[in-house]
């Protein structure tokens, strides 16, 4: 592969102007659009040498034939024109957008003559406005039960309606009390626009007015000593707080804003959309991101508010929004939305109090759905099927791989080595097969991996055990041990190194019948025995997702394992000393970590935790110093690998 390409810009021929970029195939399709407040600059980083670029940024440069670029006056210009363009051209390599179409929404046909609250999950009903998304299909009609008796407003169908306008007889749910449009024949049509305009004032966080109103209005009826009028606003005003008592105040009364909460892997992200309007959240919309080429977690940001706020309504944009991180044309996105919505917006990231604390809820919330969003793409049956057969291609093996071993190593700083074996049969997890291995004596990373696999593999040759006799005397069959079956593919979690060591243990044991490969976790790539190249899984491919899950699952068993096993050996060490017990040992742990931290701690700082005198401290200084390894091998404090 050459290091630069053919259709690279000559020096100079690029300008230095804010500006939007395209880069095309040969058939003239566009594969991405990006924007820059430097076109020479921004496209310099493409145009890198290959070898330096993000895997998924070459396959995208790559598969370009050319790129061109517009250029415009300012920043903002920029982004409009890059939002405008993505919007068109729906480019492969940008960030594609998966919307959780299961939640309903409440919304207002405002196109209407005569608009009406109904119940949908369509999102382009031509002048409608939205509500919500409610997490469920009753929560919306208790919504219009409760708010129709504050603002009795249209809710029969568009052929009732038509019906009783032109027979002059009231629609069913009119007759009933459910319908307050002009088809009821207590309103006309000018005074029933009124009151769609008060609920959705309501809705958009004005409960508090509306409230106030509906009281002072009662307040005046029974000083007039109207008390049936006076018991109607009574009867609206009890509607009022049982609508707000559905829905916590989260943030002060008078605060709009929009939270996002993000969480991303190198493929996918799921955002969590918290609107708050009224200091209440008044819905929540979940969305998921496929990423195809490296971007960062502020030009997600970036792309995401371009996405949400593009064809949103100015009522729709609130004062503020805050995001997990600040994208770098953050001033030109609040330019863009304050000319969207004609009022000052800001964009911010909130850190501390309220807004800080819904912020991670809303992160909390984003981190679950992308657990689940990954856990069933790999565990629905078409998804698996299809995740197998790509795997068999990509790989290039004869057949689909039924049943899969993946191997991690974990340790703390080399000390406390263990790996780990999970095994998916059929794509699903089999947890009562899977295995850890304690490792006492290895050299690094790649030492540790052929031990286990050489462990692993001397298995497959172990007899296989005989049932017991039957009364005739003759031999049962035969009944195979499950860790003697042989997985059709091993993965390995790691790039060309550790698949070399893999590739060793598989010939060393003249194992030939088994695939192999690794999963490199910086650039999600497949590298497979004595190959300079990785194999690169398109993001969309269920082959992917199923490896990454393969892979979290080993690590997540070795880390469990690995911690298990050190929390053991730390408590073992702390009960040899005289004067400790299991609940002084456990504050200990608390408190310092690691048996590291705490031969390293001086006796005054020993005597700070809770129930140690200073005594006590001299005499657990004292015992571990004198049973400290020697330097050159003592345990550093270290993160899990």
């Amino acid at each position: 592969m050459a290091d630069e390409l053919p259709y690279r810009p000559k020096a100079g021929e690029i300008p230095t102007n804010p500006g939007v970029y395209r880069f095309r195939d040969a058939s003239g399709r566009v594969l991405y659009v990006g924007k820059a407040k430097s076109l020479r600059q921004r496209l310099s980083n493409y145009f890198a040498p290959l070898r330096t670029l993000h895997e998924r940024t070459r396959r995208m440069v790559t598969t370009a034939s050319s790129v061109e670029w517009t250029v415009v006056d300012s920043d903002v210009e920029a982004l409009q024109l890059e939002y405008m363009w993505i919007k068109e051209f729906d480019p492969p390599f940008n960030v594609r957008y998966k919307d959780d179409k299961s939640y309903p929404f409440l919304a207002i046909t405002l196109a209407d003559e005569a608009p009406r609250v109904i119940v949908t999950r369509n999102h382009r009903i031509p002048g409608a406005r939205y509500f919500g998304p409610y997490p469920k299909v009753w929560a919306v009609h208790d919504t219009i039960d409760q708010m129709i008796r504050i603002f009795p407003i249209r809710t029969c169908s568009d052929a009732s309606y038509r019906k009783a306008m032109q027979t002059g007889r009231p629609c069913f749910p009119g007759q009933i009390g459910k319908c307050g449009g002009p088809c009821s024949m207590k309103v006309t049509i000018e005074e029933h626009r009124a009151v769609v305009d008060e609920f959705i004032a309501f809705m958009n966080g004005g409960d508090q007015r509306v409230r106030r109103d509906l009281t002072e209005k009662m307040a005046a009826a029974a000083l007039a000593m109207d008390y049936e009028s006076a018991a109607v606003f009574r009867d609206r005003i009890a509607s009022v707080d049982a609508v707000l008592s559905r829905s916590a105040l989260v943030l002060a009364e008078n605060e709009d804003a929009d939270l996002f909460g993000i969480a991303e892997d190198e493929l996918s992200a799921a955002v969590q959309h918290f609107i708050v309007r009224g200091g209440r959240v008044r819905g929540v919309r979940a969305t998921t991101i496929e990423k195809e080429i490296d971007i960062s977690g502020a030009e997600l940001v970036d792309q995401l508010l371009q996405r949400v706020y593009g064809d949103a309504a100015a009522a729709d944009i609130p004062r503020k929004v805050l995001v997990p991180e600040l994208p770098e044309d953050a001033e030109q996105l609040e330019q863009w939305l304050e000319e969207r919505r004609g009022k000052r917006v800001s964009v911010k990231v909130a850190q501390r109090g309220r807004m800080a604390d819904l912020l991670r809820t809303a992160t909390t919330n984003a981190q679950q759905a992308l657990i689940l969003h990954k856990t069933r793409r790999t565990s629905d049956y078409v998804a698996r099927t299809q995740a197998l057969t790509d795997l068999q291609e990509a790989l290039g093996m004869a057949e689909a791989p039924l049943r899969i071993e993946c191997f991690d190593i974990s340790h703390l700083s080399g000390t406390n080595v263990v790996a780990s074996m999970v095994v998916f049969e059929d794509g699903l997890p089999r947890k009562d097969q899977y295995r850890t291995f304690s490792i006492t004596e290895t050299t690094d990373d790649t030492d540790s991996m052929y031990q286990t696999l050489m462990r692993r593999l001397a298995r497959l040759d172990e007899p296989v055990e005989p049932e017991p006799a039957g009364e005739d005397g003759e031999e049962a069959p035969r009944k195979r041990r499950r860790f003697s079956y042989p997985p059709q593919l091993l993965i390995v979690d790691g790039g060309q190194p550790q698949v070399a060591a893999a590739a060793r243990a598989l010939r060393d044991s003249g194992r030939t019948d088994i695939a192999l490969c690794g999963i490199a976790k910086r650039l999600e790539e497949i590298w497979l025995p004595d190959d300079d190249f990785p194999v690169i899984l398109p993001r969309t491919s269920e082959a992917l997702y199923l490896v990454q899950r393969l892979r979290d699952e080993a690590h997540r068993f070795a880390i469990t394992h690995q911690r298990r096993k050190r929390k053991r050996g730390i408590a073992t060490v702390l009960s040899e000393i005289p004067g400790l017990g299991e609940a002084r040992i456990k504050l200990l742990l608390k408190h310092f970590g690691s048996v590291s931290r705490l031969r390293s701690a001086t006796p005054d700082e020993i005597a700070e935790v809770n129930g140690i005198g200073p005594v006590l401290a001299r005499t657990i200084h004292s015992h571990l110093t004198l049973d400290a390894p020697p330097a050159t091998t003592a345990e550093e404090p270290a993160a899990d690998r």
